[in-house]
């Protein structure tokens, strides 16, 4: 990447001056907006709320990519911080997930977008948009993907006097949270006390809906898209189910979800032919263009009792930790996961032309 002639003045509160005649050279500085797990939280939050933060070793990994893409990265923090010291970089990439409402993405991004520093990755209305699940399926179904029946509810009360979006067992889970968030092995209920009791947990522990969907049988995949203009999806990951309760393994195997004795067992039950692996790449495309994601992304989709998929959700900010799906797809290709994510950020500076 070329380096490029900029003035730094300590008063400059938004992107580098490229005006000025007596400038320097430097490389592009693009920093990085996140939040760390252990940092303190907000009070009354439920116990798994900074599930979504990333460990030191996601932050590191993001630095040695964009050093790699031609960038000098720049910690810029968390959204508060971007209050407290306005950023002056040339662009941002954004992995800060907030806390408590459903805009919560969306802070950095709005922050960002404020003092003029172009981001990568997906803006603030499709963050938001994404983040309510209900919401997304309703854009993507539009968008011709079939997706999982649904019903949100506030309340358990409600139960006796609503149409159920189909037999038990059905699946409980926060209307608008992300990272298996909520998820216990309680949250597959096979009856209507089983329903109310999930539901109003959610509402006591997430201050929000529950939302509720039929259970399905199948297996469940995970598709990371990346790129723009078109976006393109990388090799779809088949994600390991819990083998008593069906629940996908990442959700039950957290600290916040007490293991049953022996630990959690788990299984793989699909087989991924090339047919499927098309449909679900071309599924996970279109609804990545239904919501303008943008850069990189992750669909999950389960099969259901017909085998067909089933579209669950998509992450815009999906993690970038080592052991991600990120890390997963560089060791099938055979390279370290910080040349994959370079070449990630490298087209996502080519759409903001910066690169």
């Amino acid at each position: 990447m070329a380096h490029r002639v900029v003035a730094r003045e300590p008063e400059m509160a938004g992107v580098s001056d490229l005006r000025h005649p007596a400038g320097i050279v430097a490389a592009l500085r693009v920093g990085i907006v996140f939040e760390k797990l252990g940092e303190p939280m907000g009070r009354g939050l439920a116990p798994d709320a900074d599930a979504e933060y990333e460990p030191e070793e996601t932050i590191t990994l993001l630095e040695e990519a964009l050093r790699l893409a031609g960038a000098e990265p720049v910690r810029l923090g968390g959204p508060r911080d971007l209050l407290a010291h306005p950023p002056v970089v040339d662009a941002a990439l954004n992995i800060a997930e907030g806390e408590g409402g459903r805009n919560r993405e969306a802070w950095a991004p709005v922050l960002l977008e404020m003092a003029g520093v172009p981001c990568l990755g997906s803006d603030a209305l499709s963050l938001s948009l994404s983040l309510d699940k209900a919401w997304t399926k309703d854009v993507v179904a539009a968008a011709g993907v079939p997706v999982v029946a649904q019903l949100s509810m506030a309340s358990g009360s409600e139960v006796e006097s609503v149409e159920l979006p189909g037999p038990y067992p059905l699946f409980v889970k926060p209307r608008w949270e992300g990272t298996a968030k909520g998820i216990t092995a309680a949250s597959k209920v096979r009856d209507a006390a089983g329903l109310r009791a999930a539901v109003d947990r959610v509402a006591r522990l997430y201050d929000q809906p529950a939302l509720v969907e039929p259970f399905l049988p199948g297996a469940e995949y995970t598709v990371t898209l990346v790129g723009h203009a078109p976006a393109r999806a990388l090799p779809v990951l088949q994600r390991a189910l819990e083998a008593e309760t069906g629940i996908g393994l990442h959700a039950l195997d957290r600290a916040s979800v007490p293991a049953p004795k022996g630990g959690w067992r788990h299984q793989t039950p699909g087989e991924l032919d090339p047919a499927l692996e098309a449909v679900l790449a071309s599924n996970a495309l279109t609804a990545f263009d239904a919501l303008r994601c943008r850069d990189f992304a992750r669909a999950d989709f389960r099969l259901d009792g017909a085998g067909e998929p089933r579209f669950l959700e998509i992450n815009p900010l999906p993690t970038f930790a080592p052991d991600g799906s990120f890390g997963v797809l560089a060791e099938l290709e055979g390279r370290p996961v910080a040349e994959l994510l370079a070449d990630v950020f490298r087209d996502g500076l080519d759409r903001l032309a910066l690169s």
